[in-house]
């Protein structure tokens, strides 16, 4: 089951943060107290993996603004308990076939079922959105249940669960007919969707993990007194990443405290120090020299508070470059946090497959360059197990080339520096928008934009914005062309900016193309889908509307890439001399106007040759290696499209 969206109300801060959308991986990017950690705790709340912390407090959690009124109208009982978090989920394959196995193939009413839960101050969780066919349920039931022909022919012409219960009740008592009589019994009770609930969904439903700062191990602890806290379930924040470093090892706690045998501990200790240290070092660029080293030994006198009498473990991070040890509460903070999750994570994922992780500013106190190790950590080890939803307000937590992960979060009460009516704030808000964020919103997107394109790119105070590389090899090459043949190419003003990928444009947009002196054009592959994306540009006044152009208008076609540019034959060229095909434009039956998605169409039946892939790069390398030799071969209709851009573009300088 997956989660794809989620609202959070009368929660702290939050009055209606409205619906957003969470893929396998949600960046929730905000400055400090835009109301970031109250989203994840909210959402903890409805599923926690530590049942104990599932509960809300009006008086706690209710905006504080409003929680005298609240709290007399629902004991005046002119309002129910308020909801706080609604999260739909969409069923996955094998939560569908554990339906249909119990109830047939046409109990669903959808071939995309989702399920929506909400919870609020009742603490009680209630559920939608199950579209049942109860007819089909009814009918699946009788022809499974494996009755006499005469009296499933009869159950078949009853609408009802209580109907057909009333009928077997008053025939002879078989198994099959004592087997059947409880199903339909809990379905006239129960609707036939909370039935399904109940007995197969409810167990299906992800829960959540949530991880901060304060689950961080403190390095060493008295394992007698570790004991005594699972024993009374009283465990405090700290105790959690310990308990999954001990079951990391295969222990249990009463191993520790009185081992049998010195040589098995010691065994197993190792085996934990291998497992983590190889973790660690993996996504660890700081400092490649470390091992981690565990100890339990008895407890001496002034070994500290709490710690003077019984069993100690000892946490130690031994640095093979330097020859020392240290105690692993002194290391630094971002080091200690990194190893603590990955400890407790350990535990977690061997308890239970179904989570989804809940991070608060994680990597906070990491180097920009040991965030991006955590950054590939997530898409590398959590990624393909679980859905990730994670707070941050720095630059470097947010992956570049995957903007449309972050969802910006702004508390619109603190944005606007005028005094605020208390009975009429907005709160917290998550907006999926970029276009529409607040500067201060903003800035970790500008800094990772920034940082990337630093690295990668050219911006100049011309900027001719593109989708891709290709677009920038084949623009540069027809330029060359053309000015080799004393015409007019495209200016050397522009700068061209490929910023790799259609989703990336909105965003540099937003954050370069607001700037004074920068004059910013944008030249984009077109499709129907993209119509509203490339409005807003101009909707929203970051663009004027002449300097966004697309290919379309150049050919004449409702979408267009640059590929179009060119006539589909010698373009088809250009991909059999670079992947060594043999394609004809008569292989090509499919009548889409772009002709990347007709050769892709084509290629799904009939695969490029030595098991490669396609992508669009390559023929634009291949016309820019070989434009010598084939550059007799481009028509005349071809040039003079060409010649349109540039003398379209050229006109907006």
């Amino acid at each position: 089951m997956k989660l794809t969206k989620a609202q959070i109300t009368n929660f702290r801060s939050i009055q209606d943060s409205t619906e957003f959308d969470i893929g396998d991986v949600t960046c929730l990017v905000g400055k400090n107290e835009s109301g970031k950690t109250a989203l994840l705790q909210a959402l903890y709340r409805l599923n926690p993996v530590v049942e104990s912390s599932g509960n809300f407090d009006d008086t706690d959690d209710y905006p504080r603004h409003a929680v005298n009124d609240y709290k007399e109208h629902v004991e005046a009982e002119f309002c129910e308990p308020a909801q706080v978090v609604k999260a739909t989920y969409e069923l996955e394959s094998d939560d569908i076939k554990a339906i249909e196995d119990v109830y047939g193939s046409e109990c669903l009413k959808s071939d995309t079922p989702t399920l929506v839960c909400q919870k609020g101050y009742s603490n009680e969780i209630s559920f939608t959105g199950l579209e049942v066919d109860d007819g089909a349920v009814l009918k699946h039931l009788v022809d499974d249940a494996g009755l006499p022909q005469q009296l499933a022919g009869k159950l078949r012409g009853i609408s009802s669960a209580q109907g057909m219960v009333e009928i077997l009740s008053g025939t002879e008592q078989t198994e099959a007919v004592q087997t059947l009589v409880p199903i339909l019994e809990g379905i006239s009770e129960r609707d036939v969707s909370q039935v399904i609930y109940d007995e197969i969904i409810r167990d299906k439903v992800p829960k959540f993990l949530y991880f901060d700062e304060y689950y961080q191990m403190k390095g060493q602890d008295n394992l007698d007194a570790l004991k005594q806290r699972v024993e009374e379930s009283r465990l405090e924040d700290h105790d959690r990443p310990l308990l999954g470093l001990i079951d990391l090892a295969g222990l249990k706690l009463d191993q520790l405290v009185t081992p049998v045998r010195t040589e098995v501990l010691i065994a197993k200790l190792e085996a934990a120090e291998n497992r983590l240290t190889k973790q660690v070092l993996t996504y660890w660029s700081q400092n490649q020299h470390l091992r981690m080293k565990f100890d339990v030994r008895p407890a001496n006198p002034e070994d500290g508070a709490g710690m003077e009498s019984g069993t100690n473990v000892w946490g130690r991070v031994h640095d093979t470059k330097h020859m020392v040890s240290t105690a692993l509460g002194s290391r630094s903070r971002g080091f200690v946090w990194f190893f603590s999750f990955l400890a407790w994570y350990s535990k977690i994922r061997k308890e239970s497959e179904n989570l989804i992780l809940l991070l608060d500013e994680p990597g906070l106190s990491l180097h920009a360059k040991a965030q991006g190790d955590l950054l590939r950590y997530f898409e590398r080890e959590l990624k393909p197990h679980h859905q990730l939803i994670y707070t941050t307000h720095s630059p470097f937590m947010v992956d570049p080339e995957r903007f449309d992960l972050v969802r910006i979060v702004q508390d619109l009460d603190i944005e606007d520096s005028s005094d605020h009516d208390v009975e009429n704030q907005e709160g917290t808000k998550v907006i999926t928008e970029v276009l529409k964020a607040k500067p201060d919103s903003l800035f970790p997107l500008q800094g990772a934009l920034g940082y990337e394109i630093h690295q990668t790119l050219f911006v100049g105070p011309n900027s001719l914005v593109v989708e891709g590389v290709s677009d920038l090899l084949y623009l540069q090459v027809m330029s060359g062309l053309l000015q080799k043949r004393r015409e007019s190419g495209l200016s050397e003003k522009w700068t061209i900016t490929p910023v790799g990928g259609s989703d990336k444009v909105p965003a540099f947009v937003a954050l370069f193309g607001a700037q004074a002196k920068m004059n910013v054009a944008a030249l984009l592959d077109f499709q129907r889908k993209d119509q509203q994306k490339i409005r807003n540009l101009f909707k929203e006044k970051l663009l004027r509307q002449k300097n966004i152009r697309t290919y379309a208008e150049f050919v004449q076609k409702e979408e267009a890439d640059i590929e179009d540019l060119f006539e589909p034959e010698f373009y088809l060229e250009l991909v059999n001399g670079e992947f060594g095909s043999s394609i004809k434009i008569e292989h090509l039956k499919d009548d889409h106007p772009r002709i990347l998605r007709r050769i892709e169409r084509y290629l799904k039946k009939k695969p490029l040759p030595n098991g490669a892939s396609f992508n669009h790069y390559r023929p634009a390398r291949y016309l820019s290696q070989k434009i010598d030799s084939l550059a007799d071969r481009i028509d005349a209709e071809t040039l003079h499209r060409f010649r349109q851009v540039f003398e379209t573009l050229n006109g907006l300088l």
